[in-house]
């Protein structure tokens, strides 16, 4: 695989029928063909601190995978599209790729080809989409993380057989996604889903998004990393086992090692736990009111602490519901697929355009030769 020479067009873009819909699109599910399924498409999962590419296939498994350091946000995006077209080559030249999707940590535009803004790189107004495919031989999609997630829970993971899903990612902050009758529900301006950002406490902890009480500060790695050095900050006793498995050190205390504490017994990660918990069940509850979907998807680095988050979670939507006892309640799962949900679903919403540009190719080569 090489890069396009200058002046070579490059592959159109182009909207899809599965999962990439435009906004105005007939939302009947549509199935792909079985030739397309088993296309080998890239997905490219890019956050803060790394850059994970890898081969997926029509099953939704990873085959071959690469991973390396994203470049320092200070340095310009040009970097950083280096280190992406970096990695997608070198699987290129191990495999038959038809096709790559970008999973970004930012708000994407709604045609999927721009980077509007990127809190961890230096992306603004970024046209990413144009700028890969004059690199590569293949198409490009680009798609926000939380969506490519979601996308891949609902077609592999904790997602299946549910028409309207919503999935919450706790991770630094909150993100999420709609999955409704076969579509990732995008929004009219492609930024749906910033969960993260409804104001729970008017007046409460200022957000970096320059607003109080958004529910990210109260149910997050963030908020967990921060009650619990608060406790230091205070020369809490009861925080002193913790403290003691962080070496002494306050900035030692992450939300990992709050886990591991409270799976261990330790009753103050409990109470961390159960806090986050607790305002996650609320957040639910305001989410299940505004779109009441069939299944709440929870991923990202938070939710690894399984039940002893999910289950005050549960309790606190059960007792925040509106319309309580009177209407069906949604499930509240965890997510199946784990880190590999964004790079899974980047390079699975890739297919649709894959087979898309396969047809373009076929139809020009016909016209060719009857020509």
């Amino acid at each position: 695989m090489t890069v396009i020479p200058s002046g070579t067009a490059r592959p159109p873009v182009l909207p899809t029928l599965f999962g990439l819909g435009p906004r105005n699109a007939d939302r009947r599910r549509r199935a792909l063909p079985a030739s397309v399924l088993r296309l080998p498409t890239i997905g490219v999962d890019i956050g803060g601190t790394k850059v994970v590419a890898g081969v997926v296939d029509g099953e939704g498994k990873v085959i071959d995978r690469l991973r390396t350091e994203t470049p320092d946000k200070s340095k310009s995006a040009k970097v950083v599209e280096d280190v992406i077209v970096e990695l997608v080559l070198e699987l290129a030249d191990r495999h038959d790729v038809h096709a790559v999707g970008i999973g970004a940590a930012g708000w994407v535009d709604a045609d999927r080809s721009r980077v509007l803004f990127a809190p961890h790189l230096n992306w603004r107004s970024e046209p990413l989409q144009e700028a890969l495919s004059e690199r590569f031989r293949f198409p490009v999609i680009v798609e926000n993380d939380a969506n490519a997630a979601a996308w891949a829970e609902w077609r592999f993971g904790a997602g299946r057989g549910e028409d309207h899903m919503v999935m919450i990612t706790l991770g630094t902050g909150i993100g999420g996604a709609v999955v409704r009758d076969g579509f990732v529900d995008r929004g009219k301006y492609g930024l749906a889903g910033e969960f993260g950002h409804m104001q729970v406490v008017p007046g409460g902890h200022r957000c970096p998004c320059g607003n109080r009480g958004c529910w990210e500060q109260y149910s997050s790695g963030n908020a967990l990393v921060r009650e619990a050095r608060s406790l230091v900050e205070e020369e809490s006793p009861v925080v002193e086992p913790l403290l003691a498995r962080a070496g002494g050190s306050r900035d030692g205390i992450t939300g990992p090692l709050v886990t591991e504490a409270a799976r261990a017994g330790d009753p103050v990660a409990v109470e961390l736990l159960y806090d986050i918990g607790n305002w996650l069940g609320v957040g639910i509850a305001n989410l299940a009111a505004a779109l009441d979907p069939g299944r709440f998807v929870i991923g990202g680095g938070v939710s690894d602490a399984g039940d002893l988050l999910l289950g005050p979670a549960q309790e606190a939507f059960r007792r925040t519901l509106t319309g309580r006892g009177f209407r069906p309640e949604a499930q509240i799962v965890h997510a199946a697929l784990g880190n590999e949900a964004g790079l899974v679903g980047a390079a699975d919403l890739a297919r649709q355009v894959a087979r898309r540009f396969r047809t373009i190719k076929r139809r020009r080569s016909e016209r060719a030769h009857l020509g």
